[in-house]
């Protein structure tokens, strides 16, 4: 099987990764990638934004399945724009990525499907705004409608700071505080049948202690040894099912990776958000516990043919991921500094703990430098959250990045190694 990925960041790494020890995967080309994808994937300058180049390209290579990454692209139609050309790909259309690319449409759709989520407002005024703050109060919950990198949503006590976003906003979704712990919860589909990953928990804010603003997301892990066993079958029925098949209903069946941010809260499951794609951090420790090969189970969805697949296998092990940002991320971020051991942790720590690129590329020597604001994302597995942890973090030590940052803390409560703090209020 010929595979084309298209993206450049931690997750299409993570993808080109898992993609690579497929066996069945004979050939691995990837646009525009990165200098970590390099390494596994043959790279194409091909704008991933245009579905056209897009397509050409995958005509070209003779590729028997295109996975689509990012979310602009799927907004975008890129997706659309290969499925004409015949050829099978892992991603949504245009229409149904309108899940993620607008808060209202997906409010509505879950409305349609009775899907518990927080009640909202959809405002496009200064007075709807002012009216919506009021009725809910603190603490204020305010999302950018359309697609903003995971950055376009502010949790907020200072109703000043709530209202400067929400009017910054063309559309805004203004909605309830959700109480209680975070969950992400990815789910392969066809249209039809859908099939659950394992769920995993990433960390939003900039810094250690939840503080700071929201981020692409600073790490993430899995298993949750907290969640209730019976979670998974519960979002699969309430959430999951009901969304793919009101989509259907409309006409607009959706087929590629449904994301599902949940918080727990004192009232039962309730949905924070949808993406229209794999999660970044969350891919990272996710595939990283597969072991059912990936490039079988992304062309079934593509295909149609999900139900005929056998269950997922899954490793008993841990993952932990943690991301080295540039300086001054989430902000503009500085670019251009050299990476510094990477060789040392291919070296020693493989295959225990491995680095995924995200923002780099290479210069003119061969040098890797930053090239975005999260540059790489520090994986690692072990026999438990303890072990993963530990293994991630001591490869984080040999990174070189001048001005980077990175939490501390990625799973530290629920690997127990905060004394006394009940991990089910772990919240990101």
């Amino acid at each position: 099987m010929k595979v084309l990925v298209i993206g450049g960041g931690a997750r299409e790494h993570a993808l080109c990764r898992s993609l690579s020890l497929d066996p069945d995967v004979t050939a691995l080309h990837c646009a525009p990638g990165n200098a970590g994808i390099a390494e596994v994937a043959e790279l194409h300058g091909v704008n991933a934004l245009d579905g056209q180049a897009v397509a050409e390209l995958a005509a070209r290579l003779e590729a028997d399945l295109v996975v689509v990454g990012p979310e602009a692209p799927l907004v975008a139609g890129v997706a659309d724009a290969v499925r004409e050309r015949g050829i099978p790909v892992f991603g949504p259309s245009a229409r149904a990525a309108e899940l993620e690319g607008s808060k209202a449409f997906a409010k509505d759709v879950m409305a349609a499907a009775a899907v518990p989520t927080a009640r909202s407002y959809v405002c496009t005024t200064p007075e709807e705004i002012d009216e919506a703050l009021d009725a809910f109060g603190a603490p204020y919950v305010v999302k950018d409608d359309g697609l903003a990198a995971g950055k376009g949503v502010v949790v907020t006590e200072d109703v000043k700071a709530a209202r400067a976003h929400a009017l910054a906003c063309d559309r805004v979704v203004i909605e309830e505080f959700l109480d209680g712990p975070e969950v992400s919860l990815f789910a392969i589909t066809d249209g039809e049948s859908v099939v659950p990953l394992q769920p995993a928990q990433d960390f939003k804010r900039a810094y250690d202690g939840d503080q700071g603003p929201n981020t692409g997301g600073m790490g993430a892990y899995s298993p949750l040894p907290w969640a209730d066993p019976k979670l998974v079958d519960e979002v699969m029925a309430t959430v999951l099912q009901p969304t793919v098949d009101e989509l259907r209903r409309r006409g607009t069946p959706f087929s590629g990776l449904l994301y599902a941010g949940l918080a727990i809260t004192s009232r039962g499951v309730r949905v924070i958000e949808f993406n229209a794609r794999f999660g970044d951090p969350e891919t990272q420790v996710v595939l990283a516990r597969l072991r059912t090969p990936l490039g079988g189970l992304l062309l079934a969805a593509a295909t149609g043919n999900l139900a005929a697949l056998p269950p997922l296998r899954w490793s008993d092990d841990a993952a932990v991921t943690v991301v080295i940002a540039s300086h001054n991320y989430p902000d503009t971020p500085r670019t251009g500094d050299p990476i510094e051991g990477l060789a040392e942790v291919a070296a020693t720590d493989a295959p225990d703990a491995y680095v995924l690129h995200a923002g780099t590329k290479r210069d003119e020597t061969g040098a890797v430098l930053s090239a975005g604001g999260r540059v790489l994302s520090v994986t690692a597995t072990g026999a438990d959250l303890t072990i993963a942890r530990q293994r991630a973090y001591r490869a984080v030590g040999r990174i070189g990045l001048d001005g980077s940052q990175h939490r501390t803390d990625i799973a530290a409560k629920v690997a127990g190694e905060a004394a006394g703090e009940p991990v089910g209020d772990v919240a990101p």
